[in-house]
């Protein structure tokens, strides 16, 4: 039977396409252009991706303190659209600010507001899920937004790619490339956001009482330290989506500075979206059939595989494997995580408690990215950096494991 999205749920799945196409220019086009800006200064390919590394771990920090006052304000009467409108016009008007500098510092300062504003966006849109679909549709809903916006990334993607692999035969700059691509992911962003920022109302069940919010938060905390299937579902997140977001945010850096090709990095990380397409999607119905935890073990199972083969990798070839590889189960760890999240928390206080999933998430890449900078120029090794990250696949699996044996738990109520 073929699954039909909703109106409320197009609109919501649309801002996955939308945002997406920053999320593959942070993987893509940003670290390759900051590497010529880095190149130009004089820093060497290690410090390069060290202080990649630093920044995106910095945006990610910000987020981490922010992420769960603001979510959980966000529970609030009608401040989730508002919300979510500003981090998205932060996040594109950052986005479109970095053509125009030459500095790497500036470039790498703007970076992070930008970073730090996309993600903030993406709490308040997941909280919006339960809003806008009933339970059994959360999996397959979910997974529908990151095929799409894998896919639908793809447009902006290719036109930004070919003005800037063919900027010398239409006769313009690297440099003016590089700002026109850097706009179009702009523009893209906040025009495929508009269709959820008319439709969403946020429910009448979330229109919290006044309160303290850094209360309410600790109140959730308490929750979640009471309830033994979240806490324990969110420290395994904390350790294996931080292999996801590290390979994420430095796949394109680590193969630069790999010294591979440019434009083969490019065309297998496009590939990754192409591939990513029709595997969200088909892990999204396999979860009907199959649990979805048993399902997200499969996934994390599978990373684990993939961060030991990118210890050896050395090739153009190997990189072109493990984006095929990142791009079968990318979309579907991630969307079933999301959907998961949501089936086991309380919908009133979906923002507060996205709001920690994101520390858990945002937590996790800080400390991936981190740690890959600090082994790399601690040893001289850039694969060194990235075996590390095996580790956390084999904490958060046994961790899943263990959360899975679990029964769920009356959310208490703590005044």
């Amino acid at each position: 039977m073929k699954f039909k999205l909703t109106k409320e749920e197009k609109s919501w799945v649309l801002y996955d396409v939308g945002n997406s196409a920053f999320v593959l220019l942070v993987s893509t086009i940003f670290p390759i252009y900051f590497n010529s800006l880095s190149e130009k200064a004089g820093l060497t390919s290690v410090d390069y991706l060290a202080y990649w590394g630093y920044a995106t771990s910095f945006a990610t920090l910000i987020v981490m303190l922010l992420g769960p006052a603001l979510g959980r304000l966000s529970d609030g009467k009608s401040r989730r659209k508002t919300f979510f409108l500003i981090s998205i016009l932060i996040g594109a008007a950052g986005c479109a600010l970095l053509g125009f500098t030459a500095s790497w510092l500036v470039f790498l300062i703007i970076f992070i507001i930008a970073k730090a504003g996309h993600s903030m966006s993406l709490i308040f849109y997941d909280s919006m899920l339960s809003d806008i679909t009933s339970e059994e549709r959360m999996d397959n809903v979910s997974s529908q937004g990151y095929a799409w916006g894998y896919i639908g990334s793809c447009i902006p993607f290719v036109i930004s790619l070919a003005l800037v692999l063919g900027a010398d035969k239409i006769g313009i700059s690297m440099s003016t490339a590089m700002m026109i691509a850097f706009i179009i992911c702009a523009v893209w962003w906040i025009g495929v956001s508009m269709p959820l920022i008319k439709t969403y109302h946020q429910p009448q069940k979330q229109q919290a009482q006044k309160s303290n919010v850094f209360g309410e938060i600790r109140k959730i905390l308490c929750e979640i330290g009471a309830d033994k299937k979240i806490l324990l579902f969110l420290i395994a997140y904390f350790f294996y989506i931080d292999g996801v977001y590290t390979i994420i945010d430095m796949a394109t850096a680590y193969g630069s500075a790999l010294g591979l090709d440019t434009v083969g990095l490019l065309l297998a990380l496009l590939l990754t979206q192409i591939v990513a397409f029709p595997s969200s999607i088909i892990i999204g119905r396999l979860s009907k059939k199959v649990e979805t935890r048993k399902m997200i073990m499969v996934c994390i199972s599978a990373y684990l595989g993939i961060a030991i083969f990118a210890i050896f990798m050395t090739s153009q070839l190997h990189f072109w494997i493990l984006a095929v590889a990142v791009g079968l189960f990318q979309g579907g760890i991630q969307a079933l995580s999301r959907s998961y999240y949501a089936k086991i928390i309380p919908s009133e206080k979906s923002g507060g408690y996205f709001g920690i999933l994101d520390i858990c998430g945002k937590g996790a890449s800080f400390l991936g990215t981190a740690v890959i900078s600090v082994v790399s120029q601690a040893t001289d090794n850039i694969n060194a950096g990235v075996g590390a990250i095996s580790v956390f696949f084999v904490i958060g699996l046994l961790l899943f494991g263990v959360h899975s044996k679990v029964k769920n738990a009356e959310q208490p109520i703590i005044e």
